[in-house]
């Protein structure tokens, strides 16, 4: 399933929904990249905080990507 995100904090939803899927306790995805589970609790509550190597350590653990796309077109008229 894709999500379109536009926020922070509807980044650290959708990690901390990822994550509830797999049934993954923040130790247990943190454990598997190297971070702390306060990394991942920060990363869940306030990602704008947060920096690109713990996101993209956190996005290894729960098997996700990053994607960057333009935004449809009616949306490119804003440049």
């Amino acid at each position: 399933m894709e999500n379109t995100i536009h926020t922070p904090r509807q980044l650290g939803q959708i990690l901390k929904g990822q994550r509830s899927t797999r049934h993954l306790t923040q130790a247990e995805v943190a454990t598997r990249v190297g971070l702390l589970p306060k990394t991942v609790s920060k990363l869940e509550r306030d990602p704008d905080t947060a920096t690109l190597e713990s996101l993209f350590k956190l996005l290894s653990s729960l098997q996700l990507e990053l994607v960057v796309r333009p935004k449809p077109s009616s949306s490119a008229s804003e440049w």
